[in-house]
C-alpha cells in the first residue's frame, strides 16, 4: 500500500504542466503546485465564531501564537508552518507578498503589522515558526464562520469552499462545533470532492469544541460531551460529513501544554482549603470571583486561573491536587491534557491525516490541476488532460478514498456488518495493515497474512455472488485490490 508511485506520478504531471503552460498566466499557478506536493499537509481549522479555533490551534502547536481575540489580523486566513526561523509574510490580494513585523510581548499571542495594509486587502498572513508540531502539519486559522460582519464570514466561506471552480487551499479540515448546527452542516457539506460532488468525510474531523461547557463545566462535563459527540458520530447526517467527532476543550488542553509554576501555586492554595468552605466559591463565575475565598488567592488571581482553565479546568485542578494525584505542576500539567481529549485529537490526526497524507495531497494537487486545465485549456494540451484523467481515476489510494466517502452516502447492497468492514479496511480507522483488519496494533506478519487472506477470500465471494448488485461487486473489487495489496505488501519485502 506504498502511496509513493501515486505522488511520484502527480508531481511528473505538475511539471509536464509547467512546461506545457511556460509563458501563459497559468505557468505561475502550476508551480505553486510543484511547492505544494513538497509540503507538509494542509489542515484548515474552521467553525463558527468564538467555537475555539485559535486556542485549540496554540493547543496543537504547544504555545500561544494565534491571537484569541476579535483583533485585525483574526479576520485574515492566517497559516502557521515550521521554519527554521521565525518571521510573517503578508500576501496581499494584488501584488506581491512581503514580509512584515510582528511583535510577541511576554511571550503571548504575536501581534502582527500590517504596515498600513486594510485586513480586506490581505489574502492570507503564514507565519514561519521553528516547531515541531509544524513539521507534519501546515495549520491554518480560519476567520470566524456567521461573525456580523458579511466579510470575514464570507473570507472563511470562500477559503474552504470557492466558487467558479477553484479549489480550497487546504487538504484537510478539523470543523469545530459547539453544537450540529445548521450552519455547521451546510459548510461541511460544502466542502468536497468536484469530482464526486458529494461531502467527503475522509478530509474531514469534527470537533466538539469547548467540551466542558456542555457539561456547565461540571466535573462530569467532559463525559457529557463524550456521549454529545458519540450521538453526532452514530447520526447518518454528520457521519457523511466527518470522519469522526471529537469532544475537545481547547483551553484545558492549550493550559495543560503552558502551565506556570505560579498557575499551581494557585491551585495548590485553592486545593489546601476546607473543601466545604470553598465549595460555595465554585458554584459559578461569580461567586468564585465575588464571594471572600478562604484561600490566599486574591481576586485577580482567581480570575487568571478561570481566564486559562474555566470553571471545569479549575474544579479539575483542585481535585486533583487536593486527592494527591498530582503534586506538582508538571503532574498536573499532564493530568489536564489528558482530560482535555487533546491526545486523542492528536491520534485522530495521526490516524485519519497524517498516515494518508501523500494521498490526500495528491488527491488535492489533482483536482487543482484539473481546475487549471478546464479553466484555461491550452491547444495541444489533450495528451496532458488525458494523463491527469488516468491518474484520476487509476490511482487505487484514490478509488479507496472515494469507495469510502461512497459507503457513507450509500451502503452499496452490503449489510451493517458489511459496510463496517469495509470501511474499516479502507482506512477509516487507520492505513496500517493491522489497524484495516481489526487486529491488535503488535500483530505478526503471520497473524497479518491470515486475517488479509480470509477478508480476500470473503470480498471474492461477495463480487462473484449472482445476488450481489452491480454496485456490490464494483465496491467488492477495490476491497479485494486492498487485500491483495496487504498481502503483496508482507510477500515483497521477505522474498
Amino acid at each position: 500500500m506504498n502511496n509513493s508511485s501515486l505522488i511520484q506520478q502527480v508531481d511528473g504531471l505538475i511539471r509536464s504542466a509547467a512546461t506545457a503552460y511556460a509563458g501563459t498566466p497559468a505557468e505561475a499557478s502550476l508551480r505553486t503546485l510543484a511547492v505544494r506536493v513538497r509540503q507538509p499537509l494542509r489542515v484548515a481549522i474552521a467553525g463558527k465564531v468564538k467555537a475555539g479555533k485559535s486556542t485549540l490551534l496554540n493547543a496543537l502547536i504547544g504555545e500561544e501564537l494565534a491571537a484569541t481575540d476579535a483583533g485585525e489580523c483574526t479576520r485574515i486566513v492566517t497559516w502557521f508552518q515550521h521554519g527554521e526561523s521565525c518571521r510573517v509574510v503578508l500576501q496581499p490580494r494584488q501584488g506581491e507578498a512581503r514580509e512584515v513585523r510582528y511583535a510577541r510581548p511576554d511571550s503571548r499571542a504575536i501581534q502582527i503589522d500590517l504596515g498600513g495594509a486594510r485586513a480586506a486587502d490581505v489574502e492570507r498572513l503564514v507565519v514561519e515558526w521553528p516547531s515541531t508540531a509544524l513539521r507534519n502539519f501546515m495549520l491554518i486559522d480560519t476567520p470566524g464562520i456567521g461573525s456580523v460582519s458579511t466579510d470575514i464570514s464570507e473570507r472563511a466561506q470562500d477559503f474552504l469552499t470557492p466558487a467558479n471552480g477553484r479549489v480550497t487551499p487546504a487538504d484537510a479540515v478539523l470543523y469545530l462545533m459547539r453544537y450540529a448546527h445548521r450552519e455547521d452542516i451546510r459548510l461541511l457539506e460544502a466542502f468536497h470532492d468536484d469530482d464526486i460532488v458529494q461531502p467527503t468525510p475522509v478530509n474531514a474531523v469534527g470537533v466538539l469544541s469547548r467540551a466542558d461547557e456542555i457539561g456547565a463545566g461540571k466535573m462530569d462535563s467532559m463525559a457529557s460531551a463524550a456521549r454529545v459527540a458519540d450521538s453526532y458520530r452514530k447520526s447518518e447526517q454528520v457521519r457523511r460529513l466527518c470522519q469522526t467527532v471529537l469532544p475537545v476543550t481547547g483551553l484545558l488542553a492549550y493550559t495543560g501544554r503552558t502551565l506556570r509554576e505560579e498557575e499551581f501555586h494557585g491551585l495548590e492554595l485553592l486545593a489546601r482549603a476546607p473543601a466545604e468552605e470553598l465549595a460555595p466559591t465554585l458554584v459559578s463565575v461569580d461567586r468564585f470571583i465575588k464571594l471572600d475565598c478562604p484561600a490566599e488567592v486574591d481576586a485577580e488571581g482567581r480570575r487568571h486561573l478561570l481566564d486559562r482553565l474555566g470553571m471545569y479546568g479549575l474544579r479539575l485542578g483542585i481535585e486533583l491536587i487536593r486527592s494527591g494525584k498530582c503534586g506538582n505542576s508538571a503532574q498536573l500539567a499532564a493530568m489536564l491534557i489528558e482530560n482535555s481529549g487533546l491526545r486523542q485529537l492528536v491520534a485522530a490526526l495521526g490516524t485519519q491525516f497524517a498516515a494518508r497524507a501523500e494521498v490526500l495531497k495528491a488527491r488535492s494537487v489533482l483536482q487543482a490541476l484539473g481546475s487549471v486545465l478546464r479553466q484555461m485549456p491550452l491547444e495541444g494540451n489533450k495528451k496532458l488532460v488525458a494523463e491527469v484523467e488516468r491518474v484520476w481515476a487509476g490511482a487505487h489510494e484514490i478509488a479507496e478514498l472515494r469507495l469510502l466517502n461512497s459507503l457513507r452516502q450509500d451502503p452499496a447492497g452490503f449489510t451493517e456488518e458489511e459496510v463496517a468492514e469495509a470501511e474499516r479496511l479502507l482506512g477509516s480507522s487507520g492505513i496500517a495493515p493491522a489497524r484495516r483488519l481489526g487486529l491488535a496494533p503488535e500483530a505478526d506478519q503471520g497473524a497479518i497474512r491470515n486475517a488479509a487472506q480470509e477478508a480476500l477470500a470473503r470480498w471474492q465471494r461477495r463480487a462473484e455472488s449472482p445476488a450481489s448488485l452491480r454496485q456490490s461487486v464494483a465496491a467488492a473489487h477495490v476491497l479485494i485490490r486492498t487485500c491483495e495489496g496487504m498481502l503483496g505488501d508482507l510477500v515483497g519485502p521477505t522474498g
